[in-house]
């Protein structure tokens, strides 16, 4: 696939000094262990982004929970790490998917044109015997050049311009119930935004590992390639894998509303649907 690359092409070129490798493990009930498992062990060269430290900026009343982190400091990150425009970057997570789609889609909008997610993350590099150490790699400071992408990102006016003219598909990528208001173990209001359809992020995997080609193309057949997308979840983590996906089966126009459902019922006037 184009974004997604194996660990047997990781290990062949793990090595090469135009390859950054970059861990995202994290875990929304405990923030910490992602962080900590990169300090146990990691792969070689790895450099460690937090969802919440890096990878998002601090939630406020509006913007939902994970907002995009701030430009400056994200580029100032990814200089310290020796992360260019010309490197190939390879993200991994535990294999989940979530937190290394959210770096690649960041770094993607930042302008990155060479940057790639782990099929089966950390998991299936254990698996596969890959080479772990515990070594925090240091590099010379770089400069990256940003270079916004704004195809990729939809505002919170976006969707509710869309809610009327449905010119794009919307996607919610939470659990369906989470989709049908039957539950709701995080925001404040059950339901979802008008006019969504619903398309579990997780449906993307399957045993740890991203689905083939063909069958991500299975799962948006019903859409014609010239459709356009705003995809959310409840905090525009979650909703980055289904981006991908949706790249990856062929689809050109897709863009994450990055404040997603906790964003959307910050605002008391906004429209919920429910069943």
């Amino acid at each position: 696939m184009k974004f997604i690359i194996d660990t047997a092409w990781l290990k062949d070129n793990l090595y090469k000094s135009n390859v950054r490798v970059v861990d995202c493990r994290f875990s929304l009930a405990e923030p910490t262990v992602g962080e900590k498992a990169y300090k146990q062990e990691h792969i070689p060269g790895a450099v460690y982004f937090d969802l919440e430290k890096d990878l998002s900026s601090i939630p406020s009343k509006h913007g939902g929970r994970h907002p995009l982190p701030k430009i400056k400091r994200m580029k100032e990150k990814l200089e310290k790490a020796g992360i260019n425009n010309e490197v190939k970057v390879i993200a991994y997570d535990d294999g989940s998917g979530e937190y290394a789609s959210r770096f690649w889609w960041i770094l993607s909008y930042l302008g990155h044109k060479n940057v790639f997610v782990l099929n089966g993350g950390f998991q299936a590099w254990i698996q596969d015997k890959g080479q772990v150490d515990q070594e925090v790699p240091s590099f010379d400071t770089t400069s990256f050049e940003i270079s916004i992408n704004n195809a990729m990102l939809a505002s919170i006016d976006d969707v509710k311009k869309n809610i009327q003219t449905k010119d794009s598909i919307l996607i919610d990528s939470r659990a369906s119930r989470r989709f049908l208001g039957l539950e709701e173990p995080i925001d404040k209001i059950a339901g979802r935004i008008p006019g969504a359809i619903n398309k579990e992020w997780t449906e993307g995997f399957k045993n740890g590992y991203w689905k083939t080609l063909s069958e991500q193309k299975q799962r948006f057949s019903e859409f014609n390639c010239t459709d356009s997308f705003i995809v959310y979840c409840g905090s525009g983590v979650t909703a980055t894998p289904n981006i991908l996906a949706l790249v990856e089966a062929g689809f050109t126009n897709v863009k994450l509303y990055a404040g997603s459902y906790s964003d959307w019922v910050s605002f008391d006037e906004n429209p919920i649907e429910k069943g």
